[in-house]
């Protein structure tokens, strides 16, 4: 396999360690700048230049993309994915858990358990976003942090307001989401890779300080997760569409809650803490997955006149409910199901005879307007535009 790492940090330690074990694989391996690129448009086909060059053909890239410059770099992998080289991580997926309100957006689609989170514009919202999240203490968080960075613990509601205010009249945005006083300055970071959690450790913070990052102090150990965080974490990251993830939770009273994907996971702390070679681990999938390309599969899809993808979901009192697939009539509509999503399980390629139940929410590929016409009428507010009252029209003339 020839992999490319993008990187501008060469002699970091994961980044070391990712081509060490790539080597020791018998794989060939170069670590990229990802400002070196340049996005080549003119021709047919869709190419990369690096430091002026045509790019030579690779088998699969890992992205390491610095919070700095992610718009460039998601970029740069964009353009990878459209060359059919396959990367773990692919430029949605980044881009998705770069922003926390974006993911958290996401991840609530799916039942993720998570700290109860809001978002405001303004200061004369604050209040009433904490009431939301259960009053104060709360963590208030800048959407683009890293590291600990932009995470403050506002004990009081007044003083939540100020550091709101202060923040967006700099033009930042930010979270606002509960203290879970019951994880008691730890959390655990669960190393994803693929559909399978290779490692995990649990993070404490150092002193009175509530944030268990390394880089802030936080030590760490080895943890072995039970199955409901297991699945948590794969989850997370799936859904986010990332293969290589660090997953971070805290351990709250009903159970596990997420409170961010990472797309580029650091591995010292994580090795250290585990003795584990994740680093191997991540090469080892990614060597299994080359020939499976990460496809965009709505872009692929939709490209056929009249033929789409959509969700259709089966509502309580749906004709399909009690139905098998095969006897759904589906198949005769020209609609394919893809995946079949219940609860928060998921089936794919479902098979013909499995029985439709209220809840289900089919992901399928067919004519569009077969599937326009299976999903109810909303009411709709206001067909017409409404004649203005006699007096105002009086005051206009």
């Amino acid at each position: 396999m020839k992999l490319a790492i993008l990187s501008r940090a060469p002699h970091a330690y994961s980044t070391e360690r990712l081509r060490a074990a790539a080597i020791d694989r018998g794989h060939e391996v170069k670590v990229l700048n990802t400002l070196r690129f340049a996005i080549d448009l003119t021709g047919d086909d869709p190419d990369l230049q690096y430091r002026g060059k045509l790019l030579s053909d690779y088998d699969a890239v890992l992205p390491r993309i610095g919070n700095s410059i992610t718009y460039y770099g998601t970029a740069v992998v964009r353009q990878f994915e459209q060359m059919d080289v396959y990367t773990p991580n692919t430029a949605n997926g980044i881009t998705n858990s770069r922003d926390k309100l974006r993911a958290n957006q996401i991840l609530s689609r799916h039942d993720i358990g998570m700290p109860a989170t809001t978002f405001v514009n303004g200061r004369a919202d604050v209040r009433g976003a904490i009431e939301r999240v259960g009053g104060a203490p709360v963590v208030i968080k800048l959407l683009e942090g890293t590291q600990g960075i932009g995470v403050i613990l506002a004990p009081e509601a007044k003083v939540a307001e100020s550091i709101v205010e202060t923040l967006h009249s700099t033009k930042q945005n930010v979270l606002i989401q509960s203290f879970i006083s019951e994880s008691r300055g730890k959390d655990i970071r669960a190393l994803v890779v693929g559909d399978r959690v290779v490692a995990a450790m649990r993070r404490s913070a150092s002193g009175d300080e509530f944030r268990s990052n390394v880089h802030r102090g936080g030590t760490v150990e080895q943890v072995t997760l039970t199955p409901e965080y297991e699945e948590a974490a794969v989850r997370s990251a799936q859904i986010m569409g990332l293969r290589v993830a660090g997953v971070d939770m805290l351990e709250g009273n009903e159970g596990p809650l997420v409170m961010e994907v990472n797309s580029s996971p650091g591995l010292e702390g994580i090795e250290r803490a585990t003795g584990l070679d994740i680093a191997g681990a991540i090469i080892d999938f990614i060597a299994n997955q080359v020939a499976f390309p990460e496809i965009d599969v709505r872009q692929r899809l939709s490209v056929s006149t009249g033929y789409g993808v959509a969700e259709l979901l089966v509502h309580t009192n749906a004709d399909l409910v009690g139905k098998t697939i095969k006897e759904s009539g589906l198949w005769d509509r020209d609609i394919t199901v893809l995946t079949l999503h219940r609860g928060s399980g998921v089936i794919p390629n479902p098979r013909s005879g499995v029985v439709l139940e209220p809840g289900d929410r089919l992901l399928c590929f067919g004519k569009l307007e077969e599937m326009r016409s299976m999903i109810p009428e909303r009411r709709k507010r206001r067909a017409k535009v409404r004649k203005l009252p006699k007096e105002s029209r009086r005051t206009e003339a």
